[in-house]
C-alpha cells in the first residue's frame, strides 16, 4: 500500500478536515495578543479594525505584502507611577502578523486611526476579483 493512497480522495478530504480542526484548536488555546483585531472580507477587499488605545499615528508601522499584514508599534505608558495597585494594560513594543484569504493591492491601502481604533481598508487587485460570467442561450 503506497503512502499517496492516503492523500487521495476520499482521504484527502478527511486530512484537510483534520488539519483545519488542529488549526482551530491551536488558535482557540493560543493567546491572541495585542492589539485585538477583527477582519472581514467583502467582494472588493478586506477591512481590518484593531484596538490601539494610547498609540499615536507616528508610533505605528503597517506593512502589507501579498496576503500578509503586519502591525508593529509601541504603546507608551501614560503615567510614571511606580506603585501600581493593579496593572493590566501593558506598554512597550507590540507586533502582530496575520494572513489574509487573498492578496491585496499594496498601492490601494487606506489606514485611519480614530479614537484608538485603527481601520485598514485593503483592496483586492482588479485581476483577482471574481468575474460574473453571463450565459447566453445557444441558437
Amino acid at each position: 500500500m503506497s503512502a499517496s493512497m492516503f492523500y487521495g480522495t476520499p482521504f484527502r478530504d478527511i486530512r484537510r478536515l483534520q488539519e483545519e480542526m488542529e488549526r482551530l484548536t491551536r488558535s482557540a488555546t493560543a493567546p491572541q495578543g495585542f492589539p485585538a483585531i477583527n477582519v472581514y472580507a467583502h467582494q472588493d477587499g478586506i477591512v481590518i479594525t484593531a484596538e490601539l488605545p494610547g498609540v499615536k499615528e507616528d508610533e505605528l508601522d503597517i506593512s502589507v505584502h501579498r496576503d500578509t499584514v503586519t502591525l508593529r508599534g509601541e504603546r507608551q505608558d501614560q503615567t510614571e507611577t511606580q506603585g501600581y495597585h493593579r496593572r493590566e494594560r501593558r506598554s512597550g513594543p507590540f507586533g502582530r502578523t496575520f494572513s489574509l484569504p487573498f492578496q491585496v493591492d499594496p498601492e490601494r491601502v487606506e489606514a485611519k486611526l480614530l479614537n484608538g481604533i485603527l481601520t485598514l481598508m485593503l483592496n483586492r487587485p482588479e485581476q483577482d476579483k471574481p468575474k460574473r460570467i453571463r450565459v447566453s442561450a445557444g441558437s
